[in-house]
């Protein structure tokens, strides 16, 4: 079975969706700042974003581990676990970052900010699900999904800068 990751590298269309909207840049993992988890666990950076951001395989194993999401604001998050269900969440409402109340209505509002810009977003998502053999949830269970990953799992992936060892701001609060 081929990995979510080297498909990435293989369909450029799914590439090119993935950093935008998405903002995920699966080439550039290294982070802007030293930091490890609470836990002690590997921390490994896999991809990040345009704005400094790198996303996390947290402990060991494959894609099917946690995933942490740090910007380079200090906050931090735990937004998936497994590349499958992050992947879903870029596909599904790659406007997550900005989401505060993770409402439907929230959700409609900035999904209409996105589709003025792009019309062709949801044929261009379906067409990268496909060529990542995805499901895709709906807005609103991805949404729930992510809230519940970072208020509940998310308590145990601590993520710390190194240099001061100080916990990052916590992205998405319960």
């Amino acid at each position: 079975m081929r990995s979510l990751i080297t498909s990435l590298h293989e369909d450029d269309d799914t590439a090119d969706f993935l950093a935008w909207p998405g903002d995920f840049d699966p080439g550039r993992g290294d982070h802007v700042e030293e930091v490890h988890l609470e836990s002690g666990a590997t921390l490994e950076g896999f991809a990040g974003d345009g704005a400094g951001g790198t996303y996390f395989f947290c402990g060991d194993g494959g894609e099917e581990r946690p995933i942490l999401y740090a910007d380079s604001e200090g906050g931090a998050a735990l937004v998936a676990i497994g590349l499958t269900e992050l992947l879903q969440l870029l596909l599904v409402a790659p406007w997550w970052r900005d989401s505060r109340a993770f409402t439907a209505a929230e959700s409609a509002e900035l999904a209409a900010d996105y589709l003025e810009d792009m019309p062709d977003l949801p044929a261009r998502r379906d067409r990268a699900a496909a060529a990542l053999n995805l499901a895709l949830p709906t807005e609103a269970d991805v949404l729930a999904r992510l809230r519940e990953v970072a208020t509940e799992a998310g308590k145990d992936f601590v993520l710390i800068f190194t240099p001061e060892n100080e916990p990052y701001n916590l992205l998405i609060k319960a």
